[in-house]
């Protein structure tokens, strides 16, 4: 099951379209990795909150896992996000990863999900990321991670 951020269906939420930021800042400097996880971090969350989810955690720091813990429906659920640049396909994650919080969220009755969030060069994927340029995303929802893993 597939979920879209942007309705209250719980396993219909709609899907976003590619979304292009920009921001000039004067200098060409390329995004940090940690940018590129807040820029992630804020699209899923903005996308969950829009749909009516209820957070109950949120961490943000890369590499703690899961980054949301929330609750729709009373469901609780528990969300890996990750950010990635081209030619890292944000659809396919860590799958060691995904299994160890799927069964952290079993002991839970949780559901637990995969948010792959990509971060490109709004011309080219293939020309790097600056905060001069801005960027394009491209998040196509939350998966059930027992269907990406």
């Amino acid at each position: 099951m597939r979920i879209f951020a942007s309705t209250t269906s719980e396993d219909n939420i709609s899907k976003p379209t590619p979304k292009r930021v920009g921001f000039f800042t004067g200098k060409m400097s390329t995004l940090s990795t940690n940018e590129i996880h807040q820029i992630a971090m804020n699209l899923v969350g903005s996308q969950l909150e829009a749909a009516g989810y209820e957070f109950l955690g949120v961490n943000s720091k890369p590499g703690v896992d899961p980054q949301f813990v929330c609750t729709f429906n009373k469901q609780l659920h528990f969300i890996v996000v990750r950010g990635c640049l081209y030619p890292a396909d944000p659809l396919s994650p860590d799958r060691a990863l995904l299994k160890k919080v799927a069964d952290h969220a079993e002991k839970f009755e949780a559901k637990a999900y995969w948010a792959g969030v990509g971060v490109y060069h709004p011309e080219d994927r293939k020309l790097p990321v600056s905060k001069s340029t801005g960027y394009e995303l491209d998040f196509k929802g939350l998966y059930l991670a027992e269907e990406v893993s």
